[in-house]
């Protein structure tokens, strides 16, 4: 299933989502251009690369935060800022513009550390905002999960479009990814999606949501109204 668009409306203007979204992309462009030797040696420096963090060494941490700001090609990037651009806006919303920042980075820093958990040792650099973006699918389940998702199901060459309840596409977006992982588990160390970032940013996100939120804010969401269904 496609995600299309929710159905909450965003109170405040989500500049954090949109500023994470162009750094993205700004990013992602400057990837091209560089020749291939010079792109290698960028994702072999500022990716996460497993074997090379070391827990006890702060600085090796680094490539966990650089590493989700690198995209590996066009659909990489687009299915991924696609996705923070439909959910985001409202987890902005609720956690207040700092807060989700904040939150948007532990989330991908949680997401790292599940993959360096699960593939100690590895040498496959591991790029991508999916595990911090995982962090924010957490938090709009916790939310949200009232709202409904207009989703594109493609049968053959016809687009069939649905609405789905937000718990249940999350929640079997998320047990595909689990089990994706499991199925993962002892594979050989040739690449691939690194399932268990994506695992461990929704874990994150959905337990971290609450801590984030502020309950100053809980009034004005009182009110909350979804789209007509």
């Amino acid at each position: 299933m496609i995600p299309i668009k929710d159905t909450i409306r965003s109170r405040s203007f989500p500049f954090v989502n949109l500023g994470l979204i162009a750094l993205n992309v700004v990013i992602f462009l400057y990837e091209l251009s560089l020749p291939s030797p010079a792109l290698d040696r960028l994702v072999g420096v500022y990716g996460l690369v497993p074997a090379y963090v070391h827990l006890q060494n702060p600085i090796s941490l680094g490539p966990i935060f650089t590493s989700m700001f690198l995209h590996g090609g066009w659909l990489h990037i687009i299915s991924n800022m696609w996705v923070l651009f439909i959910f985001g806006d409202n987890v902005e919303d609720r956690l207040g513009h700092g807060r989700y920042f904040i939150f948007y980075l532990l989330s991908g820093l949680a997401a790292g550390l599940m993959q360096i958990f699960v593939s100690t040792g590895s040498l496959v650099p591991t790029i991508g905002a999916s595990g911090a973006i995982a962090g924010v699918l957490g938090a709009y389940f916790s939310f949200f999960p009232a709202a409904r998702v207009l989703a594109l199901i493609p049968v053959f060459i016809i687009p069939w479009f649905i609405q789905v309840p937000a718990i249940l596409f999350l929640g079997f977006w998320f047990i595909s990814q689990l089990f994706s992982g499991v199925l993962s588990l002892g594979a050989s160390d040739a690449g691939g999606i690194a399932w268990w970032a994506h695992v461990g940013g929704f874990i994150f996100g959905l337990i971290a949501a609450r801590i984030f939120f502020s309950s100053k804010r809980t009034a004005t969401w009182a009110t909350d109204r979804y789209w007509p269904r």
